[in-house]
């Protein structure tokens, strides 16, 4: 009787917040996770990640015991990756960092290896720019923490080959996640950009002295983030036109619309605005630690998707 093939790695590289989210995620979907990071600590931290996030995975949470089972470390990037079937990145936002690196493991992977960046800013094209073959570079951005939140941006460039976005979105959905393949590449993606719009008036109410941060948190909270968790902003707006839909409310609130964004603020962000916020934000999040507020943010998120689980989706 022949053996059988051993099943092949996923390669996680980076073991910072994204990274760790990332395996944790992956072991309990019974991958076989290889972590590569320049972290002399590194089996500490992602042990550490591993036991923080595993009880708060989707379903009820896993046993990080049995996680650590399938875990293992090689600190060499080239043997890292010289038989993963899929490498995952997570290095800092620094693109000639990341030329380098996808230049060495495109070269040291195995021809048919599917490369995901977990970049926020930076395009495929860029980042494979000194690769031998870009063809299989899919950047598959999510949205912190990965192991919980379901959404992952597809992005492509042109050297992206059609079979490697289908393999990402399938490998995203095999491992529980949500898809979407963004149709053009565009600079920091699509909820990135969303977040960022809402952040920039979010900081400017703060600085105006017209809400506190704990307030403007409360207040999306308690509106358009609880709205947005079950319809979008189009639906949402769709609704608000009545029986006329989106374009009955277009019609009549176009204009007050254009005025609304010309009245948007616009902060500097410089040391005193950035010492501002974060001293707000140390006042009012600082009697509780990082491993406290992750998991009360990851139960409650939990809940979230436990509910919307219970309803079908629209049909379009």
């Amino acid at each position: 009787m022949s053996e059988e093939t051993p099943v092949r790695p996923v390669t996680v590289i980076g073991a910072g917040t994204i990274g760790l989210s990332w395996i944790t995620l992956f072991l309990a979907h019974g991958r076989r996770v290889r972590v590569n990071s320049r972290r002399p600590d590194a089996p500490d931290v992602v042990a550490k990640g591993v036991e923080l996030f595993a009880p708060t995975l989707p379903h009820g949470g896993a046993d990080p015991r049995e996680l650590m089972e399938l875990l293992e470390f090689e600190p060499d990037m080239e043997r890292a990756v010289r038989d993963a079937a899929v490498v995952v990145e997570n290095t800092p936002e620094d693109l000639a960092l990341k030329q380098e690196l996808f230049a060495r493991i495109g070269a040291a992977a195995p021809a048919d290896t599917l490369f995901l960046s977990s970049s926020s800013t930076l395009l495929a094209d860029e980042m494979g720019a000194l690769m031998p073959d870009r063809g299989r570079l899919v950047v598959g951005h999510p949205l912190n923490p990965p192991h919980l939140v379901p959404l992952v941006e597809i992005v492509g460039g042109d050297a992206t080959t059609p079979e490697a976005v289908a393999e990402a979105v399938e490998f995203f959905r095999s491992v529980g996640k949500t898809p979407v393949v963004l149709r053009k590449p565009i600079t920091r993606f699509v909820a990135n950009r969303l977040q960022s719009a809402l952040l920039q008036e979010s900081i400017h109410l703060v600085r105006e002295g017209v809400v506190s941060v704990s307030e403007l948190d409360e207040i999306v909270t308690q509106s358009v983030g609880l709205r947005w968790s079950v319809i979008g902003p189009f639906q949402a707006f769709h609704l608000g036109g009545g029986e006329g839909g989106l374009r009955q409310w277009l019609t009549r609130r176009g204009g007050g619309l254009e005025q609304s964004w010309r009245e948007l603020g616009r902060p500097r962000m410089d040391d005193a605005t950035i010492d501002a916020l974060s001293t707000a934000a140390e006042e009012d999040f600082g009697s509780r630690s990082y491993a406290e507020l992750a998991s009360d943010r990851d139960a409650k998120q939990n809940a979230v998707l436990d509910a919307l689980a219970r309803f079908p989706k629209y049909p379009k």
